[in-house]
């Protein structure tokens, strides 16, 4: 009788999630030849092609998506049945605090095993610049914040962050000058960080749109307007991803941390915590 392997499972839906072999075999801790290499194995088992693959882009079949639907119930059940043996009676509430881009792309993987792991303890998430959740750590508004560091702040490292100029496949603007820029408000590291490299390669530019808002600046780029200078986690993948190629400047990473209120020594917060440093962490 044939066995489907829960971590090979994990690995399935870590590549179905990302749409990609490397950033999959990030999100599961191993090197991208392995997690090739097993689900190779996996589909030479089934009979069956799980996912479609070319020099760019990875797409999940029909039979990927079924096995990967299986997989994140399966994979919830594991966490589950864990938890409701070693920490039956955990409860509680927890607010973390995370910057609108990092919600959307890095949040629900986490949020969702932990719902499954810890039923009893209720998450409220706000959604705030980096800068901006600082004070409410230091005022307890917040237990957690996930946050790229920033003065005022210290926390766990999780992990480097490429900064990444997304642009439109509808039009060049990235060959403009001055440079039309979709940039979050000021006190945004990734802002910064973009202005200082075109000072330095002498790049003009201008300041097309600025908020605080992750999905105003993506609308902005996908409309073929600005280019914006975005954590490589968060650009959705119909957005070109630009380099030196196109004439732009390498970007400084961002270092994201995880930092702590003075009231976050609970339980619920504790395990919360281990889960995004073992989710997020490479």
């Amino acid at each position: 009788m044939k066995k489907l392997d829960l971590d090979v499972l994990e690995m399935v839906v870590a590549v179905a999630e990302a749409g990609s072999f490397a950033q999959g075999a990030q999100a599961v801790h191993r090197s991208p030849s392995a997690v090739s290499m097993q689900i190779k194995a996996l589909e030479e088992a089934l009979g069956k092609q799980l996912f479609s693959r070319d020099t760019r882009n990875v797409t999940t079949t029909s039979e990927g998506k079924t096995l990967a639907d299986y997989g994140r119930r399966m994979l919830a059940m594991r966490e589950e049945a864990w938890a409701s043996v070693v920490r039956p009676e955990v409860r509680g509430r927890v607010t973390i605090g995370v910057p609108d881009d990092y919600i959307s792309s890095l949040l629900p993987q986490v949020l969702g095993k932990f719902a499954a792991a810890h039923p009893r303890v209720e998450v409220r998430v706000i959604g705030q610049p980096s800068s901006s959740l600082v004070p409410m750590l230091k005022d307890n508004s917040i237990d957690l914040a996930c946050l790229t560091k920033v003065r005022g702040v210290t926390g766990e490292f999780i992990r480097f962050e490429p900064i990444i100029w997304a642009g439109s496949a509808k039009r060049k603007v990235w060959e403009e000058r001055p440079l039309p820029l979709a940039v979050f408000a000021h006190g945004s590291t990734a802002r910064d960080h973009a202005v200082r490299a075109l000072q330095r390669e002498n790049i003009k530019f201008r300041m097309s749109y600025e908020s605080p808002s992750f999905l105003g600046l993506i609308s902005m780029v996908d409309a073929g307007l600005a280019i914006a200078p975005l954590a490589r986690c968060s650009i959705p993948e119909h957005l070109v991803q630009l380099s030196q190629k196109e004439g732009l400047p390498l970007l400084n990473d961002l270092e994201v941390v995880l930092a702590r209120s003075a009231q976050s020594g609970r339980p619920p917060c504790d395990y919360l915590a281990e889960q995004i440093l073992a989710e997020w962490g490479v």
